[in-house]
């Protein structure tokens, strides 16, 4: 009798073990993006950036095991550098192929914009409204083809001010031509939607008024030619811009996975 309970009790202990992994998700993230991404000007980009943060605070959450994750964010890159073939987006592959896919959901987490909108200096630049569209809808598609599992989250870009030039030059006619890439983020994302469910999701949609808002705390002051400027987030910009990516992340998983 006593090992019949014995039996038993090893049953059930299996049983709610098994049940408790299968409530939490492992999550495998590519962070791919530009300056702002890598964490360009922050102390330590390595502990610092935002997808660092994006993935500390996930891996507090409900339903959440183990984050991993890779910084592919580049300082300069536009959608251009990112198009399949490139150096850029062969290291996007490896890195998501480097992963230990085991109970693991495959996320790409895209945050591309700032660089194409620039006026002059930049790959491309400026990147037009279509050929926006046809390159982060090409980096998309060869990404689902390659990784028909992953999901692919577009994070809005994120506001600079208007004076803005460096090596680069953005200025207004940038800022308003970044906000022209939005309203092609949400279409795009949307026909995804349609055509292949629980795939493509707009991520965050906040940050952009909140650093148009908080600029002066959040951002770092930088000498450019036409006075200080402000367009990458300084330690406490970056937690936060790495929170509001972390946020949308987590809800678009909760959509694709029961955690």
């Amino acid at each position: 009798m006593k090992i019949i309970i014995v039996y038993i009790l090893i049953a059930f202990s299996c049983l709610i073990s098994k049940r408790a992994s299968a409530q939490s998700r492992n999550l495998n993230i590519v962070y791919i993006g530009n300056s702002i991404t890598f964490g360009a000007g922050l102390d330590s980009p390595a502990k610092q950036a935002p997808p660092v943060i994006a993935s500390a605070w996930l891996q507090k959450q409900k339903g959440i095991g183990a984050v991993n994750f890779s910084n592919q964010g580049h300082s300069g890159y536009t959608t251009l550098d990112f198009l399949p073939g490139t150096p850029a987006f062969i290291a996007v592959e490896q890195a998501a192929k480097a992963f230990k896919p085991e109970n693991a959901l495959l996320i790409f987490s895209i945050k591309i914009g700032t660089n194409d909108s620039a006026v002059k200096g930049t790959h491309g630049a400026p990147v037009s409204i279509e050929d926006y569209r046809t390159n982060l809808k090409a980096i998309t598609d060869t990404l689902l083809k390659h990784f028909p599992n992953a999901v692919v989250i577009y994070q809005h870009p994120v506001w600079y001010s208007p004076n803005t030039q460096n090596g680069a030059t953005y200025l207004q006619e940038g800022l308003t031509r970044l906000q022209t890439y939005i309203p092609v983020i949400d279409k795009l994302a949307a026909d995804y939607s349609a055509n292949q469910p629980k795939h493509v999701f707009v991520g965050d949609t906040k940050a952009f008024k909140y650093f148009e808002k908080n600029y002066q705390s959040d951002f770092q002051a930088e000498p450019g030619r036409q006075g200080i400027f402000y367009l990458h987030p300084n330690k406490k910009g970056a937690i936060a811009l790495g929170v509001f990516w972390a946020k949308a992340i987590y809800k678009a998983a909760k959509g694709v996975t029961k955690i």
